[in-house]
């Protein structure tokens, strides 16, 4: 029992000390400007939901392709329909079945790709200079582990950063390693892990420093934090087992 507690003391007082150098972000010499690049692009991936509007100084010419769906609000007494902006779901092939045009093969391209293939299929045959703008709908990205709120986040604007997506998490608990973040994003259909270091101020010209939708971010806990978890754990069970036989015992005797 004593050496239990020794071991307890041990790891809680290895855990509650942690370095300077392993918690403090951007540490090494300055940035190399030559290779930030301040541009990100959203790829159409299967799976996103797509708003598209398409504008034009004929407003009869792009009515065929702007559907309207209705959604149904039930109530005690009554159905309510309402009329809203018609969502395009990219399927596996990464396809869109769109009005008139058919399917359209967009997976894979970036959103002005897309834009410049609505275009050129509409200009000049079925609308003069139309005005196209596309937004995802679902765009969202994850942020689990050792952070204050793990969870999932919508991002209207598609555009966020690593550091943007560990801010609304909260940022990191004390006990998050920053040195070994994963990533996982899936590209042409297959999931690839990169690793990001919070403590180096490489990370402004990592790949991955603009997050694409359904990117998920992994904040490990160090080995300080998983170490005392296991004797928190295993204390408890020896507790628990020193407790039945301590009143197995006392009934034996009486």
């Amino acid at each position: 029992m004593k050496k239990s507690i020794i071991a307890l003391v041990s790891v809680l007082l290895i855990s509650s000390c942690v370095s300077k150098k392993e918690i403090i972000y951007f540490q090494n010499d300055e940035i190399d400007q030559s290779k930030v690049s301040n541009s990100y692009k959203t790829i159409i991936k299967p799976d996103d939901l797509l708003q598209i509007n398409i504008t034009a100084q004929d407003l009869k010419a792009v009515q065929p392709f702007n559907l309207a769906a209705v959604s149904y609000a039930t109530s005690t007494n009554s159905a309510i329909g309402q009329a809203q902006q018609q969502m395009y779901l990219v399927d596996t092939n990464g396809e869109v079945d769109f009005p008139v045009l058919g399917k359209l093969k967009i997976g894979g391209l970036t959103r002005d790709e897309v834009i410049d293939l609505l275009r050129n299929k509409l200009d000049p045959d079925y609308v003069k200079d139309p005005n196209i703008n596309i937004r995802i709908a679902n765009y969202k990205i994850s942020v689990l582990g050792d952070v204050q709120r793990p969870g999932s986040y919508n991002i209207p604007n598609e555009r966020i950063t690593i550091l943007d997506a560990l801010a609304l998490a909260g940022d990191l608990n004390i006990s998050g390693q920053r040195n070994d973040i994963l990533i996982t994003r899936e590209e042409a259909g297959k999931k690839v892990q990169y690793k990001i270091d919070l403590l180096s101020k490489d990370i402004f010209t990592s790949p991955v420093y603009y997050l694409q939708q359904n990117d998920v971010v992994y904040v490990k806990q160090n080995y300080a934090r998983i170490q005392s978890a296991s004797a928190n754990s295993n204390t408890s069970l020896f507790i628990s087992i020193t407790s039945v036989v301590i009143t197995l015992v006392t009934l034996i005797t009486r």
